[in-house]
C-alpha cells in the first residue's frame, strides 16, 4: 500500500479552537519509585541502582523519599482539589523494594487529602528477585489489590541475556506467591529475545498460564536509545521471526480465554487493567515521584507535567519548593494525535463521543483524516464507535502518523 495515500495535515487551530471541556475526565494517580537492585541493559525507564549510601541506610532513604512524595502531593492539590482518584499505580524502578510501612504512609497521605474510590485498583510493580511471601502478604493487607510482576521470561538463559537478577525458579516462585495472595495480578513477559526461537517464546507463555494469571502483558523487546543494548546490540530475531512470535502468542492466549484488548495487554473477562485503560482513554493522571509525568485537564486547556528526574534533585526540590521541572499546555493542534496515540491502542477503539469529551474539540476537526484511514482499511467506523482494523493494529504507527499536526 502507498503509505502516503489519504494523509492530510490536521487543520491549523484558530483563536476559537481552544479546548472546551463539558466535564473533566477521570483521574488516576501514578507514584514512581526510581530504585532497582540493578539496571537492566534494555531499560530506558527512570530507574537507578541502589548506591552504597542507600544500601547502608535503606530506611533513611525511604523516609526522605516518602516525605518528598507527600510534599509533592501537597503542592499538586490546587490543580486537582476534590477530584476522585480512581486508581493508583506504584511503578518504577522496583517499588517492592520499599517496605510495607513506607507504602502504607504514601497511601495514607493520599487518603487524607483526596477522595480515593472505595473500589480503586491499587497496583504495585515487583520483580521476582524481590518477592517475599511475608512482605507481599503485608502489601495485600494494607490495601494493594493488584500485583504486576516483571517476569520477562522463565528461561534462565534468556534471563541472563536480559541482565535480570532472578532465575527461572525465582520467576516461578514469584508467580506462585502472587497467585496465593492476590486475586488480581499481572505477569510481564517479553518476546523476540536474544537467541529466542518461536518454540521458546511459546514455552514462556505456557509457563505463565500454569499460574492462571488474570492478566498478561507481552512486549516485543525493543532496543531503546541510551541503554546498554543500544551501545552493544545483541542478536535478536529478525522482523519476520518476531512477527511469527507475536501471531503465535496472540493465538495461544486467545485459545486460553484471553482478550487481546490492547496492543500488548491480554486479560481474562473482567480483568482488564483499570489504571492503564484510563491512560488509553485519554483520562487524567497525577504523576508523583522522580521523573514522573502527569496530564491534568482544566475546563479550557490540557497540561502536561514532568517532575525532576534525578532522585536527589527531586527530593530536594519537592521538600524545598516544588518538584515540578516543567509544565506546558498541550496545543490544540497536538490534541488529536495525543488522543489517538492512546485510544487507537485499544482493539475495541473508542466511542465517537469520547474524542470531544476528552480533548474538548469537535470530532469534525479530524473527520477528513478518519475518512482517509477508513478508505485505506486502517479504521472501521459505525454511528457510535471508531476502531482500528486488524491491518490498522499491525500498522499502528502508520495509522497514528496521520494525526500528527
Amino acid at each position: 500500500m502507498d503509505r502516503t495515500v489519504g494523509i492530510q495535515p490536521v487543520p491549523a487551530a484558530g483563536p476559537r479552537d481552544a479546548p472546551r471541556m463539558a466535564a473533566l475526565p477521570p483521574l488516576a494517580l501514578y507514584v514512581h519509585i526510581p530504585w532497582c537492585v540493578r539496571k537492566c541493559p534494555y531499560c530506558d525507564f527512570n530507574s537507578h541502582e541502589l548506591n552504597t549510601v542507600a544500601q547502608a541506610d535503606p530506611s533513611g532513604q525511604e523516609r526522605r523519599y516518602v516525605q518528598a512524595l507527600v510534599a509533592d502531593l501537597e503542592a499538586a492539590l490546587p490543580a486537582i482539589w476534590g477530584r476522585r482518584i480512581g486508581s493508583v499505580f506504584f511503578g518504577g524502578g522496583t517499588p517492592s523494594l520499599f517496605s510495607a510501612r513506607a507504602l502504607d504512609d504514601i497511601l495514607g497521605a493520599v487518603r487524607a487529602r483526596l477522595p480515593l474510590s472505595p473500589t480503586a485498583e491499587i497496583t504495585l510493580e515487583a520483580n521476582p528477585g524481590t518477592v517475599e511471601a511475608g512482605k507481599f502478604a503485608e502489601f495485600r493487607a494494607l490495601g494493594i489489590n493488584r500485583l504486576s510482576i516483571g517476569v520477562q521470561s522463565f528461561d534462565p538463559e534468556h534471563l541472563r541475556a536480559l541482565g535480570r537478577i532472578h532465575d527461572g525458579e525465582q520467576a516461578r516462585r514469584a508467580a506462585s506467591i502472587a497467585a496465593r495472595h492476590f486475586e488480581n495480578f499481572n505477569l510481564d513477559l517479553m518476546y523476540a529475545l536474544p537467541g529466542q526461537d518461536l518454540a521458546q517464546a511459546l514455552a514462556d507463555i505456557d509457563a505463565a498460564l500454569e499460574f492462571a494469571p488474570p492478566h498478561l502483558s507481552c512486549y516485543h523487546l525493543t532496543i531503546e536509545p541510551n541503554t546498554v543494548f543500544a551501545k552493544y546490540p545483541p542478536r535478536v530475531p529478525d522482523d519476520d521471526a518476531s512477527a511469527d512470535m507475536q501471531e503465535a502468542i496472540e493465538a495461544r492466549l486467545q485459545a486460553a480465554g484471553f482478550d487481546n484488548y490492547e496492543t500488548s495487554a491480554f486479560a481474562r473477562p473482567g480483568q482488564r487493567c483499570a489504571h492503564n485503560l484510563n491512560y488509553w482513554r485519554f483520562g487524567d493522571y497525577l504523576g508523583l515521584g522522580a521523573g514522573a509525568h502527569g496530564k491534568i485537564s482544566y475546563p479550557d486547556r490540557i497540561t502536561r507535567e514532568t517532575r525532576y528526574k534525578a532522585p536527589a534533585d527531586y527530593m530536594r526540590h519537592a521538600l524545598e519548593d516544588s518538584a515540578l521541572a516543567q509544565r506546558e499546555e498541550v496545543a490544540p493542534t497536538e490534541l488529536p494525535f495525543e488522543f489517538m496515540m492512546n485510544a487507537l491502542r485499544l482493539a475495541e477503539g473508542f466511542e465517537s463521543r469520547l474524542f470531544e469529551e476528552r480533548t474538548g474539540l469537535p470530532l469534525t476537526r479530524v473527520m477528513p483524516l478518519l475518512d482517509a484511514a477508513e478508505r485505506d482499511g486502517l479504521l472501521s467506523r459505525d454511528l457510535t464507535r471508531i476502531a482500528p482494523t486488524l491491518k490498522g493494529r499491525r500498522f499502528l504507527n502508520e495509522l497514528l502518523q496521520r494525526f500528527l499536526p
